[in-house]
């Protein structure tokens, strides 16, 4: 049986030469697969990663769907039922004003999750901005910028968060603000650097031959290039702002009662940690260890799958 693809050859006359095209992972002959695809592959198969956002999944449900269904009084003091015993209505057992473990961890968890996650947001997008533009421009517009940069950095983050909550009234949107304008400066500082590079690169020389404003590359060119540097540190900027929130919280100056974090949840179960209630202790603790390791998976996931973007790039 003679072969098709010989007898092509050989009624053309031509001779193929060079490496012949052979189909990867079921892709047609020739076609390469795209970048996105392939750091997708790479995400799925880091099983951290996976276990990571199945954990923030279920974080999410625990603190913002169970309530609809498993519900508490978390504002009403009832000194009546103070530090009880996990038992039959209260789970796991009732704090020192008597508010209900389980439901209060709920509570806490969705003031947590939202000034971690909303803090990222701000702090990525003021950072992505600020290095883009430092990086792009260069010159004495980047000496400037980033010489504001190394400034805020001199002091410690813990420090300048404190001073700030002591002349302010703690609240949800107050922590947000305050976190978000003081953790922008590292994404800022790696946004830069991929500017940097990206400035030189051919398609933004042709847009500057082409006439094209500064800011046209800025904003179409500049910092689209730079989604998977600043996705991968959003992910831990995300990590960062929840343990931030926490600390705050263990030393008394987290969001005013009724209100709560899982910080100061914890901060209030130190007290009683001599008569042993553990119900105050150990889940807030846990819960908190629980999503900053979750979402530090991710962020080591999406990392190695942007390396592999940048290789092909």
């Amino acid at each position: 049986m003679s072969d098709p693809g010989r007898a092509e050859v050989e009624v053309s006359g031509e001779v193929p030469s060079g490496p012949v095209p052979v189909a990867v992972s079921g892709l047609p002959a020739g076609r390469a697969k795209s970048m996105f695809r392939l750091g997708l592959e790479v995400f799925i198969q880091n099983r951290l990663a996976i276990v990571g956002i199945v954990v923030l999944a279920l974080a999410a449900l625990f603190c913002f769907v169970a309530p609809l269904f498993y519900r508490t009084d978390q504002v009403t003091v009832n000194l009546l039922e103070t530090n009880l015993p996990p038992g039959p209505g209260h789970p796991l057992g009732t704090d020192e004003t008597g508010y209900d473990q389980l439901g209060r961890l709920m509570v806490g968890g969705q003031v947590s999750l939202a000034i971690g996650f909303a803090a990222a947001i701000i702090a990525t997008i003021v950072g992505t901005v600020w290095g883009a533009i430092a990086g792009f421009f260069g010159g004495l517009v980047d000496a400037v910028m980033m010489r504001i940069v190394d400034a805020i950095l001199s002091i410690p983050i813990l420090f300048l968060l404190l001073f700030i909550v002591t002349i302010v009234r703690p609240s949800v949107p107050v922590m947000i603000f305050v976190l978000g304008l003081t953790a922008w400066l590292v994404p800022a500082r790696l946004v830069r650097g991929e500017s940097l590079t990206l400035r030189v690169r051919e398609f933004v020389q042709a847009v500057r031959v082409m006439g094209g404003s500064s800011w046209h590359s800025v904003l179409r060119h500049i910092m689209p290039n730079v989604v998977g540097t600043v996705i991968v540190n959003a992910t831990f900027q995300v990590a960062d702002a929840i343990l931030l929130i926490a600390y705050l919280g263990y030393l008394g100056l987290g969001i005013s009662p009724p209100a709560t974090d899982w910080g100061g949840m914890l901060s209030n179960g130190t007290a009683f940690i001599f008569p042993n209630y553990w119900w105050l202790i150990y889940p807030p603790g846990i819960l908190i260890i629980v999503v900053v390791v979750a979402v530090n998976l991710v962020g080591d996931g999406l990392r190695d799958s942007v390396e592999v973007r940048l290789q092909r790039r």
